[in-house]
């Protein structure tokens, strides 16, 4: 079994304090927590698990050690969709996932990984923090014993990888495509058979033909996963995930034996991993891109916009009925749209404006 233990001295300072924490607890500042944290993704992985280190790098250095994290990759000591139940149960300190994989088990959650054709990371991260998303999140894991952080945004993601050309909706009717959350759904209702796969399993499925097509993130991670070479088109814009979104999961239990001090150590350091992966996807994701492109001759394509008209309708379908179906999925959601109709005339000024302004130069 392979374990990544990082252990660090020195005391790191604090940047800024954000949410309210427990006044409540521990306030010793000898106090010592041995932690582990299991994560959904392969050892290592670049994007996903290098993340996942550097946040442990990140908590344990600005705790001075007094938070010391262990980490399992994905099976190594539970299995990737697992790790919710392992850190609601309390076995487990601490997680590292996405919210899209929560379906079955807290159906809210899919709101707050990403909603097809909804707000990008810069817009959902307003919502967030200055228009009542944190609370929502926190409340709805509230259910599962779990405090819930946004540890790592990735931005837009690409619509995936396909084995078959897509030139009309049609071609979806019958397509097995690993895509997980509500994308899934949406593929569901315009005829394709969704599948949620594990990242380990990705690859091999493809690759056999056990799946059509597959989404992963974009051209970074996919390149490192070598995608481009199970599949030959490779498919934009990734309508399904316009921000992709990436938690870190505390056992409520864990969660209260902290001091305010370090509860602001963990909420900080989340909130600079997030900002630094944004960075990082955009940075990579160009390079990725050039490299799948020019080097390996990978078939860069874009939907056809009657494939997207007809993917919006369903993915505004889909998030009526289970809005309607679900009282907590409603309450997020109205709250998501509310905030999503109120900054669009800002981005419309401003980014959109820019882009295209950038694009007439």
């Amino acid at each position: 079994m392979q374990r990544r233990t990082f252990l660090y001295g020195g005391v790191g300072a604090l940047a800024a304090c954000t949410q309210s924490t427990d006044q409540t607890a521990p306030t010793a500042t000898d106090e010592r927590h041995r932690w582990r944290m299991v994560t959904s993704w392969p050892p290592n992985f670049p994007g996903h698990g290098v993340s996942a280190n550097r946040l442990a790098e990140r908590i344990q250095t600005l705790s001075g050690g007094r938070i010391e994290i262990q980490i399992f990759a994905a099976g190594e000591l539970v299995p990737a969709f697992e790790v919710l139940d392992a850190v609601s149960r309390g076995t487990i300190e601490l997680g590292h996932s996405a919210p899209i994989y929560w379906r079955g088990k807290l159906p809210a959650a899919q709101v707050f990984g990403s909603i097809p054709f909804g707000m990008q990371s810069d817009e959902f991260n307003a919502w967030m923090y200055h228009g009542g998303g944190v609370e929502l999140y926190r409340e709805a894991y509230a259910a599962q014993n779990v405090v819930p952080f946004i540890a790592a945004q990735t931005g837009p993601q690409m619509g995936g990888w396909f084995n078959r050309e897509i030139a009309s909706v049609d071609d979806l009717v019958g397509l097995k495509m690993r895509i997980p959350g509500i994308g899934g759904e949406v593929m569901q209702r315009a005829g394709a058979l969704p599948v949620n796969l594990p990242a380990t399993e990705v690859f091999t499925a493809l690759q056999t033909g056990a799946i059509d097509a597959t989404e992963w993130v974009g051209p970074y991670n996919d390149l490192a996963f070598g995608l481009h070479q199970a599949a030959r088109y490779y498919y934009y814009p990734g309508w399904q995930e316009p921000s992709g979104v990436l938690e870190l999961l505390v056992s409520a239990d864990a969660w209260a034996t902290l001091s305010p001090e370090l509860q602001a150590i963990i909420e900080t350091a989340c909130m600079a991993e997030a900002d630094y992966v944004f960075a990082e996807f955009n940075a990579r994701n160009n390079q990725g891109l050039s490299t799948l492109v020019n080097e390996h001759g990978v078939e860069l394509r874009r939907f056809p916009d009657d494939v997207l008209g007809a993917l919006r309708r369903y993915s505004s379908e889909v998030m009526d009925e289970i809005a309607a179906a679900d009282e907590a999925i409603g309450r997020v959601y109205a709250a998501y749209r509310d905030f999503a109709d109120n900054i669009a005339p800002w981005m419309a000024v401003s980014r959109r404006a820019h882009i295209e302004l950038r694009d007439l130069v």
